[in-house]
């Protein structure tokens, strides 16, 4: 298998195919975490850690709309199924240690988060003669930039004070997470011909 999205067409662009379903992943990955946001804030924000979370649910509903527009669709039936697998696996898990089921969602939401901005690294699977004009692949450079700054928040929310009585807790939970994503982005580039890299 390649690295690189492609072989790419005449047009120098990514083919329909592979943008559906990397697209596919990526819009079920962000909306999950902006639905996620927008369930997890307040009506009152209450603590600092709570005012990110009105920011970060905008960015993440901005890739949506961004991919759902940039991207050239095509049917793909496999999707149903692999939607399903992708779905489920956004939801919250238990993390023990951690009884305060507000303090637990923020938790769940920055590793979630933190896994998929950190994991995923659409841009790179870009090859050097792809159409750098190609609203998909501009889409994907976008996301990876947004992706590092949105970084930055989840980083410092799970390095915070406020879980620092739970730093085990958090560690083993984001390295859960990591790893999930990372087998489900593995096995989405894998079904359209393509190795990622860095996941190994």
């Amino acid at each position: 298998m390649s690295g690189f999205l492609g072989p790419l067409d005449f047009d120098s662009r990514i083919p329909r195919r592979q943008q559906t379903r990397v697209a596919a992943f990526l819009i079920s990955a962000h909306g999950a975490l902006a639905r996620q946001f927008a369930f997890t804030l307040p009506m009152r924000l209450d603590a600092a850690w709570q005012t990110e979370l009105n920011a970060q649910f905008y960015r993440e509903s901005e890739i949506v709309s961004l991919l759902m527009r940039a991207t050239s669709w095509i049917p793909d039936l496999a999707l149903g199924y692999m939607a399903a697998s992708w779905e489920t696996a956004w939801l919250p898990a238990p993390i023990d240690g951690i009884a305060d089921p507000r303090l637990a969602q923020a938790v769940h939401l920055a590793t979630l988060a933190h896994a998929v901005h950190a994991g995923i690294r659409p841009a790179a699977l870009l090859p050097v003669e792809a159409n750098a004009q190609d609203p998909f692949v501009m889409a994907l450079r976008r996301i990876e930039f947004e992706s590092s700054r949105l970084l930055q928040a989840q980083i410092l929310f799970l390095k915070g004070a406020d879980l620092a009585p739970y730093r085990d807790a958090v560690s083993a939970a984001l390295e859960q997470r990591h790893a999930g994503v990372r087998k489900l982005w593995r096995e989405t580039l894998a079904s359209i011909g393509v190795d990622a890299p860095g996941t190994e």
